[in-house]
This record gives C-alpha cells, sequence and structure tokens, in this order.
C-alpha cells in the first residue's frame, strides 16, 4: 500500500501526529508513506524516519497557486491507496481529495471546517477520544478497517507519547553544539518565553522571577526561541536577569541536541514543548486558553518507570476556560500561573 499523509502544519500538531505515522509505518501491508507539509513547516519533518517521503507545497511563497498545482500532480501521479487528511480545514481536505481517494478525516462532530466533510470520509471518534493524538490515531486506523466508518467505536484508542529517535531520523547530532554555547550539560533549563498566541504568554515578570532563581540554584536559564519578534523577547529577558539567550537560530538537527542537554524545559502549549517532550526531557507547561486534556504531554507509566522523563502541567482554569481564542479582552489566564507553582516543580528534579 501507498499511504499519502497531509498535515500542513503546525509545529507542535506535527509532532502530535508522530504516533499515528508509527502506526502506519509498523503496518505489514504498507510499503511507502508520503508526507504533504507546508513549507514552513517543511524544518520539523526532519525528525521523521528517513523512510517517510515528505513532500513540500509553498503554500505563502510568491506563486502559491502555482506550487499547489504542481505538487498535486506529482502526489496524483503517485497512485495512493489511502490518503489521510490530519489538519481537518477544506483547503488540506481539497489538496488530498485531488491526490486521490479514499480520503479520511476527523470525525464531523469535531471537524474544525465542517465543509471539509463533503470531499472526505469522516472516521467517528468514540468520546474518550479527546487528545489529538487519539484523534491521529483513529483516522489513521480507519485505512485498514472499513469498519471504523461504519461502527461508532466501542472503545477509545490509546495514547501514545510521540516519540523521535534521532538515529533513525534524517537529523544528526550536533556534538561540538554545548562547547560553543559554553553550556554543561543537565546544567541548563530552556525557558521558552514565546507562545505562539498572545493568550499563551506568561508575563515578562513571571520569567524573570524564574530566571532569577535559576541563576541563584547555579543553574543556567537559558531563552530560546524561533523567530525574530521571539529574538528579541529572549534576549531583553535575559539581559534584565543576567541569563543567557540563543545567540542564533538553530536548524533542527542543533535544537534537538540542545533538548536533549537539557535539565528540563519550560514553555506553553507550543512547538518546541512538545518536541522536548518526543525527545524524553522533562517539561513544564501551563494551561489557560488551550486545554491539556486536548494537547498536552502525558506521562505514562512506561515512561515514568523505565525512562525518567515527566510532563508537569500546571493550569490556570479561569471561569472562561478553555476557550481557544488567540487574543482576548479580558485576559486572566497567565496572570494566574504563579512562578512559584513552576519554581516548586523545578527544586525537585
Amino acid at each position: 500500500m501507498k499511504i499519502l499523509i497531509v498535515k500542513l502544519s503546525a509545529f507542535g500538531d506535527i509532532i502530535h501526529s508522530l504516533p499515528a505515522l508509527d502506526d502506519i509505518l509498523q503496518h505489514p501491508d504498507v510499503d511507502q508513506v508520503h508526507w504533504l507539509v507546508d513549507q514552513r513547516y517543511g524544518f520539523v519533518t526532519e525528525v521523521f524516519p528517513a523512510a517517510v517521503q515528505v513532500h513540500r507545497v509553498a503554500l505563502k511563497g510568491a506563486h502559491p497557486v502555482v506550487s499547489v498545482w504542481q505538487t498535486i500532480r506529482k502526489l496524483r501521479a503517485i497512485g495512493f491507496d489511502a490518503i489521510i487528511d490530519l489538519q481537518g480545514l477544506i483547503k488540506s481536505a481539497a489538496m488530498a481529495r485531488a491526490c486521490g481517494s479514499p480520503v479520511y478525516n476527523f470525525d464531523k462532530k469535531v471537524l474544525r471546517e465542517k465543509a471539509a466533510s463533503l470531499l472526505t470520509q469522516c472516521v467517528p471518534f468514540h468520546p474518550d477520544e479527546r487528545h489529538v493524538v487519539q484523534q491521529y490515531r483513529r483516522i489513521a486506523a480507519a485505512i485498514f478497517d472499513e469498519r471504523i466508518l461504519s461502527e461508532a467505536p466501542s472503545t477509545a484508542i490509546p495514547y501514545r507519547s510521540p516519540a523521535i529517535d534521532l538515529e533513525k531520523s534524517n537529523c544528526t547530532t550536533d556534538s561540538t553544539l554545548l562547547g560553543r554555547l559554553q553550556l554543561e550539560k543537565n546544567n541548563y533549563v530552556i525557558l521558552h518565553a514565546a507562545g505562539g498566541w498572545e493568550t499563551k504568554q506568561l508575563p515578562e515578570t513571571t520569567w524573570l522571577t524564574i530566571a532569577d532563581d535559576l541563576k541563584n540554584r547555579g543553574i543556567t536559564p537559558l531563552f530560546s526561541w524561533g523567530s525574530d519578534a521571539e529574538a528579541l523577547q529572549a534576549k531583553s529577558l535575559a539581559a534584565r536577569s543576567n541569563a543567557y539567550a540563543l545567540p542564533e537560530r538553530l536548524n533542527m538537527s542543533a535544537l534537538c541536541t540542545l533538548i536533549k542537554g537539557a535539565k528540563a524545559v519550560v514553555g506553553a502549549d507550543t512547538g518546541l514543548l512538545h518536541l522536548a517532550a518526543a525527545l524524553n526531557r522533562t517539561t513544564i507547561t501551563f494551561w489557560g486558553p488551550s486545554a491539556s486534556w486536548r494537547s498536552a504531554p502525558i506521562s505514562t507509566d512506561q515512561d515514568d518507570i523505565t525512562q525518567g522523563a515527566r510532563h508537569w502541567h500546571i493550569e490556570s482554569n479561569p471561569e472562561c476556560g478553555p476557550c481557544f481564542k488567540r487574543t482576548c479582552n479580558q485576559f486572566v489566564c497567565m496572570d494566574a500561573i504563579r512562578p512559584e507553582s513552576i519554581l516548586r516543580i523545578l527544586h525537585e528534579l
């Protein structure tokens, strides 16, 4: 079988898709697995197993229509036996359907853009399949069992932690990175102040308090960033707390090396935090506008016993949340997250 996965974006959502990808790769009937991604997020696919064939489409490039047309022609010529749309949008459904059929998609009850159901086959979810990892796995399972389309599942598909095997990926270990950055392995904590959404960002005073405490305990607070705007924020926070900010933008190989050497990673519901969890590093996340039950990394019993990674979630639980809004006129979520809550966990590590 030749399978195409359409998951265009974003960073964290692609990481969440890894268990579904593993399910497909491990199926004995599958010969080829292809992945369609927005060019802007193509860097994330470097952590995929090398066997996955990645195709990039420039949706925000100079000529997006030309790029889409050329990409569809290329993919359509491959002749897929099945396609899964893990994006759930009209544009992803249209591109998936143009590449072939059948196309499997989210349960219509949770589909973000309902019109996408006109182009795809919606896969019923179990009520307990609330986490996106479970939902992606359920859609992938539909490829191999047609009964899933007509019968509501009697049991929920299990959550499985996204995991990255760097040795089987296209990433390479940057053995000189920590030396160049003058960092000591397991003696720095990555602080990712960026939030993606405005509503996911902690007050800067909270970050400054955390950085000062780490410095006082002999641990390097390292502010990370991915965009120019985030770089300005990280460098400003580092300057005001005598901390450290990444001096340059890291490629995926270097970023994975940096995360693997960290004592812990602290931040909001962002791609970098989900990457850290998939690399089996301890994470501390905080939640307000988005919901931990939907997308947080979860510590499984097996993780706890054999691997040592833990994933802590600090919930603000506002009366109005989770709202999943990117902006808010009555913003209270992150103000309710106190630095002491984060430091208490860091002190236990």
